[in-house]
């Protein structure tokens, strides 16, 4: 006997695998909201302090796309027009032709944070 049926057959399984992406997605962005909440907090006690401007400034972003999520993090303490964290990271000249040499401390801060992120999203997707 032959039946022909109407419609797509594979419905239930993409309707299930949608779903799973879903979920997991969502997990991901749980995870990414932890690190950026981490990242500003590692970023505010590493940023060197005169005033503390620039290190309470600190913030993130996450970007979506269908196929990707990120996370930015953002300072937003400029003065005419420069941005004090990235000078004190990169260094600048100064007004009398001398340098100020930067400090690394961005990438210490959020090298750990990174770290555990891949391993709490590599987990968080393996336990879905």
């Amino acid at each position: 006997m032959i039946k022909i049926s109407k419609g797509d057959p594979f419905i239930k399984t993409n309707d299930f695998l949608k779903k799973s992406l879903d979920v997991k997605r969502r997990v991901m962005l749980k995870t990414i909201r932890s690190i950026g909440d981490v990242g500003v907090k590692a970023l505010q006690e590493n940023t060197p302090k005169k005033s503390g401007k620039t290190a309470s400034s600190w913030s993130y972003e996450i970007n979506e796309t269908k196929d990707t999520i990120s996370v930015s993090f953002n300072n937003n303490n400029v003065v005419d027009g420069v941005n004090v964290a990235v000078i004190l990271q990169y260094g600048h000249g100064t007004k009398n032709g001398g340098y100020v040499k930067g400090r690394d401390y961005i990438n210490p801060a959020l090298r750990p944070i990174f770290d555990k992120m891949s391993d709490d999203m590599w987990k968080a997707v393996m336990t879905l």
